[in-house]
């Protein structure tokens, strides 16, 4: 997993539009991109719709929001529309974005043990370097994590 002050990599990936984003797109910005395991799920949609309730707060400290999931374009198109987001999704179905990031890991469920994708976010600079890294972040106070972490 990258960790605090190393660089940001390189991706592009479709959006929930089908229209392609990429790091560069985000040059000179402070941004996020939370990494989380699938649409529509009730901790996932916990977590995006906190931000979601947060989007102007976080954008009035200056942050664009971008979200990370191994679901498809489609399921991400819908399910934007019926929580209403106003971030963009990327579709990562090959997991290149998801590795490049080193969240895709081994995870314990009652016992048993699988790969996944780790719920994890990087608050990233304007010169797109980590500057922070939220591992298991509190989905119902995600905003305010982000906000703690990033204003010094």
């Amino acid at each position: 997993m990258l960790a605090v002050g190393e660089k940001a990599p390189s991706f592009s990936g479709l959006d929930q539009k089908g229209i392609e984003k990429s790091l560069e797109a985000y040059a000179g910005k402070k941004f996020v991109v939370f990494f989380y395991p699938e649409d529509d799920t009730p901790t996932c949609t916990k977590q995006a719709c906190n931000l979601r309730d947060n989007y102007q707060l976080l954008k009035d400290n200056g942050f664009e929001v971008i979200g990370v999931s191994p679901d498809e374009v489609a399921k991400h198109a819908k399910y934007q529309v019926k929580y209403e987001l106003p971030f963009t999704l990327i579709a990562d179905p090959e997991k290149k974005i998801i590795e490049a990031f080193g969240v895709w890991g081994e995870k314990n469920m009652y016992g048993k043990k699988y790969m996944g994708l780790l719920r994890t976010t990087f608050v990233i600079d304007e010169s797109g370097t980590i500057i922070a890294v939220i591992k298991k972040p509190r989905v119902t106070e995600h905003a305010e994590q982000i906000l703690k972490v990033s204003i010094k």
